[in-house]
């Protein structure tokens, strides 16, 4: 998901909108974010198709530790 990614898009003035399944990550990660009206999550796995009308896309669908690979 990239929760500081998010952080920094965020700070930056951005809105975020974070699609994740929570396979590898933990909603803790982003506790401190729903709150934020710049912020939108929505649980998606990206084996399905997302619209959504968007000016960039940031892909960090990779489990990250071995033993989900």
């Amino acid at each position: 998901m990239g929760s500081h990614l998010c952080d920094r898009l965020i700070e930056d003035g951005h809105d975020v909108i974070c699609a994740d399944n929570f396979f590898t990550g933990s909603k803790r990660n982003i506790e401190h974010l729903p709150g934020n009206p710049r912020f939108e999550v929505m649980r998606h796995d990206i084996i399905f198709p997302l619209y959504a009308e968007v000016d960039e896309i940031y892909n960090l669908a990779c489990p990250a530790w071995p033993i989900h690979y």
